[in-house]
């Protein structure tokens, strides 16, 4: 009995002994392979400890105005064209095609040797009637003529006057005249051409001020108002802008095409734009200071927009509303103070509440 006891005991202090030494050595092992991770993590964590580099800009204050974009058609400021209003021959053209005339120059003299008869012969009655006039009134001032005598005189003299108007006035119509200071069109007449009331003579452009007419959608009707700055440009001259204003607006929609007609003046002090040539147009609304942000900053999620603001390093997610855009930025409606930095480059890299740093240092 005592000899099994021991034989218990053996075993029992053996099995401790190699418990013992196996557990000593996993310590041990473990002891080193947790100084070896503490080297890795050292040196990998030197790596992963630096903040993520990130190029903040400020938020600015710019102008932001709506563009619209349009299709016109140039007319002169002043355009007619020049006939004549009786029957009758050409006597004298006193203009070559595409001519520049000032206001009241005579263009074509009809034939008028009846007129002038007709002028000498109502001068001649005038005189005579006027001269009847004064004898009278000087008979009447000494109490020598009648009353009656005096008021036919002054009837005559009147009536006089009122042919040799009339005489005159058949004369100018037989002088075609420009009626304002203008471009001239190609010449359709000759002398001897027998003139008809609104046969064709000429034409005559105004083209100091060029009419710009165009349409825009309704949509931006709010938006159109005089004096609203425009930038035009033409097929024909690709390398000329021009820069006028709006006039004046429609006062009706159009049903069919939804849009309503605008006009524009553009200076012409050169002359190169004419009448009839087509353009195209930039419509610039009102113009609205707001704020901005580079587009970069803008981080659309789920329906919601975001930006990363930056203060001492330290990066905060705020949604904002946006507005107006332009090439390049976008207006914010809401969300953000002016002069807040904003995360433009290395959004990807950045969360709420990310540690990071500033390209160039700035905070």
């Amino acid at each position: 009995m005592k000899n099994a006891v021991l034989i218990v005991l053996a075993f029992a202090l053996g099995g401790g002994v190699v418990w013992y030494l196996t557990a000593n050595q996993e310590t041990s092992s473990g002891g080193q392979a947790a100084r070896g991770g503490g080297f890795a993590g050292g040196f990998g964590g030197a790596g992963q400890g630096q903040p993520p580099l990130v190029v903040a800009e400020r938020v600015a204050r710019d102008q932001l105005y709506d563009t619209v974009e349009a299709l016109g058609t140039a007319q002169a400021n002043e355009s007619v064209t020049i006939s004549a209003k009786v029957t009758d021959t050409v006597r004298r053209v006193n203009f070559e095609d595409g001519d520049y005339v000032e206001a009241g120059a005579v263009l074509v003299e009809l034939t008028n040797q009846e007129e002038e008869a007709l002028l000498a012969e109502a001068r001649a009655n005038l005189d005579d009637a006027e001269n009847q006039l004064r004898r009278l009134e000087d008979l009447s001032a000494r109490g020598l003529a009648a009353v009656s005598e005096l008021d036919v005189a002054r009837s005559r003299a009147a009536a006089s006057q009122a042919r040799l108007n009339t005489v005159l006035a058949r004369l100018r119509d037989r002088l075609i005249q420009a009626p304002f200071s203008g471009l001239l069109g190609f010449r359709q007449v000759s002398p001897g051409t027998l003139m008809t009331p609104n046969a064709t003579i000429t034409s005559i452009d105004d083209i100091s001020t060029i009419k710009l007419d165009f349409t825009v959608p309704e949509t931006y009707l709010l938006v159109l108002s005089r004096g609203l700055p425009v930038t035009a440009r033409a097929t024909g001259l690709p390398d000329r802008t021009f820069t006028g204003t709006v006039t004046n607006m429609d006062s009706r929609v159009d049903p069919v095409t939804r849009s309503v007609l605008v006009r524009a003046e553009l200076p012409n002090v050169d002359g190169v734009l004419r009448q009839g040539m087509f353009m195209t147009v930039a419509l610039q609304g009102e113009v609205v200071p707001t704020l901005i942000v580079p587009e970069e900053a803008i981080v659309p999620e789920r329906g919601h927009t975001y930006v990363f603001v930056v203060r001492n390093n330290v990066v905060e997610r705020r949604e904002v509303r946006t507005g107006k855009r332009r090439p390049g930025f976008v207006e914010i409606v809401s969300g953000v103070a002016e002069q807040e930095r904003v995360v433009v480059d290395g959004t990807q890299n950045v969360r709420d509440g990310s540690v990071v740093q500033e390209a160039g240092g700035e905070s």
